[in-house]
């Protein structure tokens, strides 16, 4: 059996996810620095200083009153757009970058050169011994 297992971590598709989780991880961070510190105060600045995270309805009275906390959802979604157009922007250059690879001009076949001057000589000589 662990045999088995280290064949099985050993395959390519295995360790290529690993980079991709441990990359996605760290893009995460990223994604919400941005939405953050750089997107809501953006948005703020055009909903009049509205802030989506704080927005909420409080369903009961009280200090610990349960919170319909819709904000927080508005800022999911805006954080999963903006990482899914990321991704599909990547994904997209990469199967550029690939379809680039696969279909590298191939070499154009050699032009005709054309007859060499000693050809050209002889048809020049023959031509005058004609006329």
């Amino acid at each position: 059996m662990l045999n088995e297992f280290k064949q099985f971590i050993a395959k390519g598709n295995v360790m290529d996810m690993a980079v991709g989780i441990i990359i996605g991880a760290a893009f995460t961070a990223i994604v919400t620095s941005l939405v953050e510190d750089l997107i809501n105060p953006i948005i703020s600045l055009f909903t009049g200083g509205l802030d989506f995270s704080g927005l909420g309805l409080a369903l009961t009275e009280g200090e610990e009153a349960a919170v319909f906390a819709y904000g927080n959802f508005i800022m999911a979604v805006i954080n999963f757009l903006i990482i899914a157009w990321v991704v599909f922007l990547l994904v997209k250059m990469v199967n550029r970058i690939k379809e680039m690879a696969e279909n590298e001009p191939e070499e154009a076949p050699a032009e005709d050169p054309g007859p060499t001057e000693k050809e050209l000589l002889t048809q020049i000589r023959d031509s005058l011994a004609k006329s």
